[in-house]
């Protein structure tokens, strides 16, 4: 596939989310409604409910080593300093990130990673090495949606297998989420041959009552994601 090919196809992806969301606004579908529940939606105009119906093709490009600088960058311009919750965070780079920005960021992963030794401060456009004693808070389990409840803001990173229990959770505690998707790995729906995972995973946000908005980062490959504005 060409860069252009590439690009062309991330300008259509992030037109269509804008697109739903927008529509969603003007059709008032943002109000919480009543759904049915996850494992009844495979007659839904865009979900599967089993893998095996699932169409999936292509490959996941190879992300730039500055997404979470980005991201970092990103959240702290969007929303205030808060009790964040960075679900699949790894290492916890993020966490560590916003913990510099005055946050209280927290990862929930099970397997428990150390802190890189250093990184690139793309503000400053130098090289930051992370003290030796530098911790950040970090969850060894799997996100579950009791986890939400102290947490004011979930976050979601390439969260393979939590990107509906996140919205779930979002919706069960009131809370708000941000998401960048990246595969469907362990996700409880899928979406129909055409319709892409963002797209999907989107509309099911709707569904759920929030009011979402798309956002694009520079890196390269899958860097647009979606995020609630309820509370």
């Amino acid at each position: 596939m060409t860069k252009k090919k590439t690009k062309r196809e991330a300008q259509k992806l992030f037109e269509n989310l804008a697109q739903i969301t927008e529509s969603a606004d003007s059709d008032g579908l943002t109000e919480a409604e009543e759904v049915s529940p996850i494992t009844d939606m495979s007659g839904s105009a865009i979900f599967r409910a089993t893998v095996e119906e699932a169409q999936q093709s292509g490959e996941i490009p190879r992300m730039k080593k500055f997404r979470f600088q980005l991201l970092h960058l990103w959240l702290t311009q969007n929303f205030p300093a808060c009790r964040m919750a960075d679900i699949g965070g790894g290492k916890g780079f993020l966490a560590y990130l916003l913990q510099l920005s005055g946050w209280d960021a927290t990862v929930i992963d099970p397997v428990h990673q150390d802190l890189p030794e250093k990184y690139k401060d793309i503000t400053l456009n130098k090289r930051v090495r992370i003290p030796l004693n530098a911790k950040v808070p970090h969850i060894n389990a799997a996100f579950e949606q009791h986890h939400a409840k102290d947490f004011d803001l979930l976050v979601g990173m390439h969260a393979h297998g939590c990107n509906v229990k996140i919205i779930n959770a979002a919706k069960e505690s009131g809370r708000n989420f941000v998401l960048l998707p990246c595969c469907i790995i362990d996700e409880p729906l899928y979406p129909l041959p055409g319709v892409h995972w963002l797209e999907c995973l989107a509309e099911y946000a709707l569904q759920q009552g929030f009011d979402v908005r798309p956002f694009r980062l520079n890196f390269r490959g899958q860097n647009i994601g979606f995020y609630s504005v309820n509370t």
